[in-house]
């Protein structure tokens, strides 16, 4: 019951930044938790990052650590992803998703509802 609207992406040359935006819809979404995942061309969808319902829970996977972050604003029905210092290699769709848990699993079999994807370009 919680639908998800993903948009900031672009195209951004390596070291530059972006921040994607997920815009939920749903009564529920408070009591969300929330992940973000890529996936590549002839690549499997990979964790990125995940914050709790109440965004005092947050993990990011090895890769971006340091770089990305994931701010939430339940009063905007909002959830980012920030991206600084970008790499080639951060290339892919990027998706949020939110399940109805306090902190879901890293895997993208632990959430229920799905943005459709927006596309992240990264130049050398």
């Amino acid at each position: 019951q919680v639908q998800l609207v993903e948009s900031g992406g672009g195209l951004v040359q390596a070291g530059g930044s972006l921040r994607l935006s997920c815009a939920a819809s749903g009564r529920t979404f408070s009591r969300s938790a929330v992940g973000w995942f890529r996936q590549a061309p002839g690549k499997e969808r990979e964790f990125v990052a995940t914050i709790s319902w109440s965004g005092s829970s947050i993990y990011y996977t090895d890769s971006v650590k340091g770089r990305f972050t994931i701010p939430r604003d339940n009063a905007k029905n909002t959830v980012y992803l920030q991206m600084n210092s970008l790499k080639p290699e951060d290339t892919a769709v990027y998706y949020c998703a939110a399940v109805s848990r306090f902190l879901a699993s890293r895997s993208p079999d632990g959430y229920d509802y799905w943005g459709q994807g927006t596309q992240v370009t990264v130049s050398s």
